[in-house]
């Protein structure tokens, strides 16, 4: 036989060989993968933090971590992700990402999605209507294009404010009124209460009771209070009682009215809030102060600024657990306020049918989806950044 022959049939047979091996290892992979044999892609976690803030949207940058189990990686057209963050129910981002190619372990995407601001009224009424309390939840899910199976996961982080508690007192402060036609103190005020009224979409009221002791021999009529409140140097209400009392003399009289704040200046606030060059990381200085106007028994009225009345409390939160930047909450004297309770709860991930409910974002352009529940136009923007990070395993969503 020809010397060339055998090395050409020899070479020929190795081919058909190595031809049928990866033909065998193929079709067990893609068998494995039909026979639930090999993982299906899962996210691991997710980590959002605040990016640019503009007066009229909030940039949130998310860290995605997906999980290929598999000892093989998966091309453009394997697998799909998406995501929703919501507070108290109300969807505040939506984003994700089609066709993402991912190795074997953990991969990191990077994505943007933008809140609107007007979307932070609406919050703000669930989380008042709740007891200051709101609950962030992170849903995703991970999904298989090729099999047409998804795993999703889940977490909820619950945050609490407190922004009404210390001003109940029972601290008996003295009211000066600095003028000639009476000696000072003109009255006392002995105790102050305030709780959150009915809020509606358009405003929040903060229904106060002042217990007022008259030291005189004469009564005095407070013939109007007033207030002006602010968040942050936001002017968020102000206004003045409609109605007059009369502090008998040598005795104590129960003073109520309604303050509240409007509700559409608190995307205006939010940008405040979350600048943290002038205040710090998620800061706000809520101020209420006060006035009356007092008439003597001579007939004359003076306008005298409550002083020992103004209201200052700081609130700090840290609404996506970013954790080392956050600092204990003080208020305006130095004692601890914690508004942050941080309690956290986490959700099961677990295998399910892949959804597809329109909102998955394309990696090519930038969608707008509705950001709130209430029917405003409160959406946000699917960004398309890609990239990847060091995988954060156990990182709280929101």
């Amino acid at each position: 036989m020809n010397p060339s022959d055998v090395f050409s049939a020899l070479v020929s047979s190795k081919l058909r060989i190595a031809l049928v091996g990866v033909l065998v290892v193929v079709g067990a992979v893609g068998g494995a993968f039909v026979l639930g044999i090999l993982g299906v892609p899962s996210v691991a976690a997710v980590d959002n933090t605040f990016g640019d803030v503009t007066n009229e949207t909030t940039e949130i940058e998310t860290d995605l971590v997906v999980s290929n189990p598999n000892p093989v990686g998966i091309g453009l057209d394997g697998v799909s992700v998406n995501y929703t963050v919501s507070m108290n129910g109300i969807e505040m981002a939506q984003g994700g990402r089609e066709g993402v190619s991912v190795g074997t372990g953990n991969s990191t995407l990077e994505l943007e999605t933008r809140l609107r601001n007007d979307g932070i009224p609406p919050w703000w009424v669930s989380h008042v209507r709740n007891g200051e309390r709101t609950t962030l939840d992170i849903d995703a899910t991970a999904t298989s294009d090729r099999l047409g199976r998804g795993v999703d996961f889940s977490r909820s982080r619950e945050i609490q404010t407190d922004l009404l508690g210390a001003f109940n007192s029972d601290e008996t402060r003295p009211v000066n009124a600095d003028s000639p036609l009476t000696s000072d103190p003109v009255l006392y005020i002995n105790e102050t209460r305030g709780e959150w009224g009915t809020v509606s979409e358009s405003e929040t009221p903060i229904e106060m009771a002042f217990t007022v002791y008259n030291p005189n021999f004469e009564p005095y009529a407070v013939t109007e209070i007033g207030y002006d409140i602010t968040m942050n140097g936001v002017r968020m209400g102000s206004g003045q009682t409609e109605e007059g009392y009369v502090i008998p003399s040598e005795s104590t009289e129960t003073v109520e009215f309604t303050t509240a704040l409007q509700n559409r200046h608190l995307d205006d606030w939010w940008v405040t809030h979350l600048d943290e060059d002038v205040r710090g990381h998620q800061v706000t200085d809520l101020r209420i102060e006060f006035y009356a106007v007092i008439e003597f028994p001579t007939g004359e009225e003076t306008t005298i600024p409550l002083d020992a009345l103004t209201y200052e409390e700081r609130i700090e939160t840290d609404i996506f657990g970013e954790g080392d930047d956050v600092r204990n909450g003080t208020d305006s004297s130095g004692n601890g306020s914690d508004s942050d309770a941080g309690n956290e709860t986490d959700g099961d991930s677990s295998d399910g049918d892949a959804t597809d409910d329109g909102n998955q974002a394309d990696d090519s352009d930038g969608g707008t989806t509705d950001g709130t529940d209430d029917g405003s136009d409160d959406g946000t923007e699917n960004g398309t950044d890609d990239g990847s990070g060091d995988d954060d395993d156990g990182v709280l969503p929101v």
